[in-house]
């Protein structure tokens, strides 16, 4: 028999699939699917233990409302697009990204490992922390924002096997193949702008 905790894990990684292949076509209602998906991963991350992806899914909310109003209404390099264009993750940002990602590791590490009974905090802070930086730079719709969630759909892909959420860890599984394909995908699109705009 199924209880709320497994039927949650399942909503929750078809939700997710969807998530995936509207962010694969750069589709802007990811975002209204990313509002609804933290809903679902609250229960079930809570219940699997998992104190950093809890939290995490306010962040969540909060970012795919603003990814949503960045992509429709941010700076556009012409004024009859309807959304932002794919650009990529300036250089100037990678170190401040880094140290940003450093800092939100190492404080979620202690919060979880000082103030919860999370079995896993290297891991729930690390794919936590990295997962940060990669929803700000899809909500920028940087291309290299899927090298950021190939890293973390990994790490995350494992964390799930091991803490026994088998839907949610094989959607991560597929999350990784998708998101190297995406990244071929959104470097295409880019170019096809580009030329447009030449």
């Amino acid at each position: 028999m199924f209880d709320t905790y497994q039927i949650l894990d399942v909503v929750g990684t078809i939700i997710g699939l969807i998530y995936i292949y509207q962010e694969y076509k750069a589709s802007i209602w990811l975002w209204l699917t990313g509002i609804i998906m933290p809903l679902v991963y609250t229960f079930v991350y809570y219940e699997a233990g998992l104190y950093a992806d809890f939290g995490m899914q306010i962040y969540y909310t909060l970012a795919a409302i603003y990814g949503f109003l960045y992509w429709k209404f941010g700076k556009k390099k012409r004024n009859d697009d309807e959304e932002i264009p794919i650009t990529h993750f300036p250089k100037k940002l990678v170190l401040p990204s880094v140290l940003v990602f450093i800092v939100l590791w190492g404080t979620l590490y202690l919060i979880l490992s000082k103030f919860t009974n999370s079995t896993v905090p290297v891991l729930d802070s690390f794919g936590n922390s990295l997962s940060f930086i990669g929803l700000w730079a899809l909500a920028k719709k940087y291309l290299e924002q899927w090298l950021i969630w190939i890293v973390v759909d990994v790490e995350l892909a494992g964390l799930y096997v091991y803490k026994n959420i088998p839907f949610t860890a094989g959607l991560y599984t597929f999350y990784t193949i998708i998101a190297i394909a995406g990244y071929y995908k959104w470097k295409r699109m880019m170019k096809k702008e580009s030329e447009a705009m030449a």
